[in-house]
């Protein structure tokens, strides 16, 4: 028998890569039309579903086999398999410390030592510490931003604004932490020394942050929380009726800080902080325990039961006030599932779409255009935004656009600092503010506000890129190779 002949695969056309960018943009729009702040919670998936397809159509149509489609959809979603255990522990993390009282506590001190005047420029500038400490927006995000979050209802303040000042602060620290993946993977894929990277960064980074945290003092001393002194003492009241309020109640914070800081992986330093949580509500909270588990069983089993439910359905707690309710309630594995979803359908689009050839259409398009210094960094960073856009992924956001543009960078005379700030300032930056991005899905699980209204409030992700695409048109801080000295 003679063995058929691999149809040949053509190149992709401008007109191939733009219809399925045309159908994603049109689905997701119409998803947030219909539905809402709820559009997360599958309307999007169905969209990035019908991209995937349209993409694999003008794939098939050009040349690759299903099977060679199908292995890059599930190559795409092994991507995330650690950010989902992550996500997924992250969950049970928030479970535990609603029940161990440890971001009941985090809530009750933030009230008595944080004023309303400065409470956004604070918010930002503590995630930014913690963050730039152990290396991790995500982490930063669901303890320390959970937190403030909760201050800021007690306060009387816009939870909009606190999540934009928690987004612009963990963002701050994790582009500048030395322990930060991104900031390992940037100089990495683009063969530059990982401290001189940092310097190089500090020149866009820091004076966005310095803009951002001015922009919140303003903001802080504008906003209205005059009239919730009252309210403060109903918050704090609640919380000392339903939870026992102490320092010690910050251990399995402190503890999961400390492995951070000391470089243990955060699937299992995440894990470790769960189980000290969960240990700690059976220590310091058996009052609470006690007034929420089903006795028909037996006490013993009825406290096992409950922890054990903490972990997979989170924690709830009725205070009678409402709002403290859905504060101090959430959490839970089962409640990062449709987040888990959310970031499988888009790593499926975003690797049919490499896959494909369809995201170099659009690179070698621009760099036709992108003649000058500054031209050709303000293409990189918009191919950093699109990427975040279409791979939905921070890490895809870094590594494809790193290697596409590398030799164009090593062509121009310009050191591979340029490249790796660059690929952070548009990448990094950026991927929390797109709903469907891994990164912007992960912080509305824990913050609970959609990306697209505290877009307009992560004012260091918004000037970041900004500013970077000044610096580069006014040649500032644009390092240059120098050319060899002949013997």
């Amino acid at each position: 028998m003679i063995p058929q002949k691999e149809k040949t695969v053509q190149q992709a056309s401008f007109w191939d890569a733009l219809i399925p960018i045309s159908v994603l943009i049109c689905l997701l729009g119409a998803a947030v039309y219909l539905f809402g702040d709820s559009s997360s919670s599958g309307p999007n998936q169905i969209a990035l579903l019908f991209a995937t397809f349209t993409a694999a159509l003008i794939g098939l149509k050009n040349g690759y086999t299903w099977k060679k489609l199908e292995d890059a959809m599930i190559e795409g979603i092994t991507l995330s398999l650690g950010a989902i255990l992550i996500l997924l522990m992250v969950g049970a993390l928030i479970g535990t410390w609603l029940l161990s009282g440890t971001v009941p506590t985090l809530i009750y001190y933030g009230l008595q030592v944080i004023d309303p005047s400065w409470f956004y420029a604070a918010s930002c500038l503590i995630c930014g510490i913690v963050a730039m400490s152990i290396g991790s927006s995500w982490t930063t995000a669901a303890t320390i931003g959970t937190a403030l979050l909760g201050v800021a209802t007690g306060l009387g303040l816009d939870q909009v604004v606190t999540a934009g000042a928690v987004i612009s602060g963990a963002y701050f620290g994790d582009k500048l932490s030395p322990l930060s993946e991104t900031t390992n993977l940037a100089p990495a894929v683009v063969g530059a020394d990982l401290f001189e990277h940092i310097h190089h960064m500090l020149w866009t980074t820091v004076p966005s942050f310095i803009i951002a945290l001015i922009i919140f003092i303003v903001m802080g001393f504008n906003a209205s929380a005059e009239n919730e002194a009252g309210r403060i003492d109903e918050i704090t009241l609640i919380l000392e009726q339903n939870f026992n309020i102490g320092i010690e109640m910050l251990v399995p914070l402190i503890v999961l800080l400390v492995l951070a800081i000391r470089k243990m992986p955060a699937f299992p330093a995440i894990s470790i902080g769960a189980v000290i949580g969960a240990i700690w509500a059976m220590l310091f909270q058996s009052d609470l325990i006690a007034s929420q588990i089903d006795v028909s069983q037996g006490q013993i089993i009825g406290y096992f039961k409950l922890i054990w439910s903490t972990f997979f359905d989170g924690f709830s707690v009725v205070t009678g006030d409402d709002k403290m309710d859905s504060l101090l309630s959430g959490g839970g594995m089962a409640g990062m599932l449709t987040t888990t979803w959310l970031i499988m359908t888009a790593l499926m689009f975003g690797a049919i779409m490499e896959k494909t050839g369809l995201l170099d259409i659009f690179v070698k398009s621009i760099l036709k255009i992108a003649k000058s210094t500054g031209s050709l960094i303000t293409a990189t960073i918009a191919t950093c935004i699109g990427t975040n856009v279409i791979a939905a992924d921070q890490y895809i956001a870094i590594v494809v656009p790193g290697r596409m543009y590398k030799d164009e960078y090593e062509k121009r005379g310009l050191k591979p600092v340029n490249l790796s700030r660059t690929l952070e300032d548009g990448g990094t930056i950026t991927s929390p503010l797109i709903p469907w991005n891994t990164c912007g899905a992960y912080m509305q699980s824990v913050l609970h506000v959609n990306p697209f209204d505290y877009l307009f409030y992560a004012f260091f992700n918004l000037i970041n890129p900004f500013l970077a695409v000044v610096y580069a048109y006014l040649g500032i801080k644009i390092l240059r190779i120098k050319p060899k000295q002949q013997a």
